[in-house]
C-alpha cells in the first residue's frame, strides 16, 4: 500500500510503497477514507516533540473495515468506523474509573518480538498514535476505532477522531461547562473552534474567540462565539475580563504555549477554571501569580478530550447531522495523499482550520 513515510524532522515525506501485516487476533485492518491533519502531527514532524523514525504519521481519520481479527466482535467487514488515537485496554485501573483516555498499557500494541504491523523493506515502520493514517489502510487494536452510522459524510467524520473530541470533549467532560456560565478560548484551529462549538452545546452564556487572524475569528462566530478578542491589537486578558465583568467561569487554551496557557489562568474570575488542551514544548515551564490560588482559580490539562470515545463520537454525529456540530466551515482544504507536504506546510500559516486527505 501507499502511506507518507516520515524519515527525518523537517524533511518533505515522500510517498512510498509499505508493507502491512494481516489482522491478529484483536486487531482490524481499515481501509482509509479520510484522515485530517493536526497540529499534532507537525509536532512530531517539526522535532518539538520526540519520535521513533521512520515513522507513519497520521491519527485523525475514518475509514472502512476490510477484515478482523479472529477475537474481534465489535466491528465485521464494511463497517464505518472512526480512529482515535486513546487506545484503551479495557481492564486498567484508569480504564475501570472512567479514564480511558489516560490508558498507557502496552497490550493495545504489538510486542517487538511480534511482527510489525507496518514495514519497508523488512525494516519495521512505527504507527504513530499506534494508527498512521497517512497510508491507505491502517491496521489497529479493535479498541482504537468506533463504529459510527454510514450516512456520515467521512471527511466530516475523521475530524471527530481527534481535533473535535478533543476541543468539545475538554469542554464538557474536563471541565464541566455549566449552562449560563462565560467561556474564553484562546486559539480558534480546529480544536478551538470545537471547545467553542463545545460551550454553545453546553449552554454556555457568553463565549469568547481569542485569536490574532481577523478570518479565524470570524469563523469562530459560526462556531457559536458570541464575542472575539484579537490579540494582536492589546492585551488580550484585558479585553477578556472587561468582555466578561472581570474575568470568565471557564477559559481553554488551544495553541500549546506557556504565554497563551498563563493568560488562560489570567483571565478567570475568582473561582475559575483554566483548561489547557494545547501540546506545549517539553521543558517550557508555565508561570503562574501565587495569591490567585487563594482565590480558587485552578488550571488543569486535558488528554484527548476526557473522552469515552465509543460513547461520545457517535454522539457528536448525531449533533453533526442534526445541525449542532459544525463540521462543514472547518474542512478548508481537501487534498490527495500525494499532496501531504503541502498540507503540512499550511499548518505554519495558521490561517486554515483543517487540511483534510481524500483517499479514492
Amino acid at each position: 500500500m501507499k502511506a507518507a513515510v516520515f524519515r527525518e524532522v523537517n524533511v518533505p515525506m515522500e510517498i512510498e510503497e509499505i508493507q502491512i501485516s494481516k489482522p491478529g487476533p484483536r486487531e482490524v485492518l481499515v481501509n482509509t477514507k479520510a484522515a485530517g491533519i493536526c497540529h499534532s502531527d507537525m509536532h512530531f514532524y517539526n522535532g518539538t516533540y520526540p519520535g521513533q523514525v521512520p515513522m507513519v504519521l497520521g491519527h485523525e481519520s475514518a475509514g472502512v473495515v476490510e477484515a478482523v481479527g479472529s477475537d474481534v466482535h465489535y466491528v465485521k467487514p464494511g463497517d464505518h468506523v472512526i480512529t482515535c488515537l486513546s487506545v484503551f485496554c479495557g481492564h486498567c485501573e484508569k480504564c475501570l474509573t472512567g479514564h480511558m483516555s489516560l490508558c498507557q498499557e502496552p497490550e493495545t500494541n504489538r510486542s517487538k518480538e511480534d511482527e510489525p504491523r507496518l514495514s519497508h523493506n523488512e525494516a519495521p515502520l512505527t504507527q504513530f498514535a499506534q494508527l498512521g493514517s497517512f497510508a491507505e489502510q491502517m491496521l489497529v487494536h479493535e479498541h482504537a476505532v468506533v463504529k459510527i452510522r454510514e450516512d456520515m459524510p467521512m471527511d466530516r467524520a475523521a475530524l471527530i477522531g481527534c481535533g473535535v473530541t478533543t476541543g468539545v470533549g475538554s469542554v464538557i467532560h474536563t471541565a464541566g461547562v455549566e449552562p449560563g456560565s462565560t467561556v474564553a478560548v484562546i486559539g480558534c484551529g480546529g480544536i478551538g473552534l470545537s471547545a467553542i462549538n463545545g460551550a454553545a452545546i453546553a449552554g454556555a452564556a457568553r463565549i469568547i474567540a481569542v485569536d490574532m487572524v481577523d478570518s479565524k475569528l470570524e469563523l469562530a462566530r459560526k462556531f457559536g462565539a458570541t464575542d472575539v478578542v484579537n490579540g494582536g491589537s492589546g492585551d488580550a486578558v484585558e479585553q477578556v475580563k472587561e468582555l466578561s465583568g472581570g474575568g470568565v467561569h471557564y477559559s481553554f487554551e488551544a495553541i500549546g504555549l506557556k504565554v497563551t496557557a498563563e493568560q488562560a489562568f489570567n483571565m478567570l474570575r475568582n473561582g475559575g477554571t483554566a483548561t489547557v488542551i494545547g501540546m506545549i514544548p517539553p521543558g517550557d515551564m508555565v508561570s503562574l501569580h501565587g495569591p490567585d490560588f487563594l482565590m480558587e482559580k485552578k488550571i488543569q490539562g486535558s488528554m484527548m478530550g476526557s473522552n469515552r470515545f465509543r460513547v461520545d463520537m457517535p454522539r457528536f454525529v448525531d449533533f453533526y447531522l442534526q445541525g449542532r456540530l459544525h463540521l462543514d466551515d472547518m474542512v478548508s482544504n481537501r487534498i490527495k495523499l500525494s499532496d501531504i507536504n503541502e498540507g503540512m506546510a499550511a499548518l505554519e500559516t495558521g490561517e486554515l482550520a483543517r487540511s483534510v486527505i481524500i483517499f479514492d
